[in-house]
């Protein structure tokens, strides 16, 4: 079993920046792949970047050159840094991790942009 903790959500103006880190316990060794995902409200959740164990990374078109995911290995988190921030980046932001089968997720972390 594995638990995933999000923070670094909040309210920024457009423009702005955050980073969101996920801290990733229990049978974490076991972890292949780590990616975020962020729900609006009245829309389905969806992909925005994953990193895998050997570091290869992918992203969303909608947020590539303006996000980008990391992860610490030895810390089991990975982060999403998101920089100039646009109202429509405004979501619930959630934590995933993979490993073969399995999947978990983190509680989510909210993420406002104003413009």
């Amino acid at each position: 079993q594995v638990q995933l903790v999000e923070s670094g959500g909040g309210l920024v103006q457009a423009g702005g920046a955050l980073r969101l880190s996920c801290a990733a316990s229990g049978s974490s060794l076991s972890i292949s792949i780590m990616g975020w995902y962020r729900q609006a409200p009245g829309k389905q959740r969806e992909w925005i970047a994953h990193i895998t164990s050997g570091a290869n990374r992918n992203y969303r078109g909608s947020v590539a050159g303006r996000f980008t995911i990391s992860r610490d290995n030895a810390k089991n988190t990975v982060y999403l840094q998101m920089n100039s921030l646009k109202p429509e980046d405004t979501a619930v932001y959630y934590c995933n991790a993979a490993a073969g089968r399995d999947t978990w997720w983190g509680q989510g972390t909210q993420v406002t942009v104003s413009s």
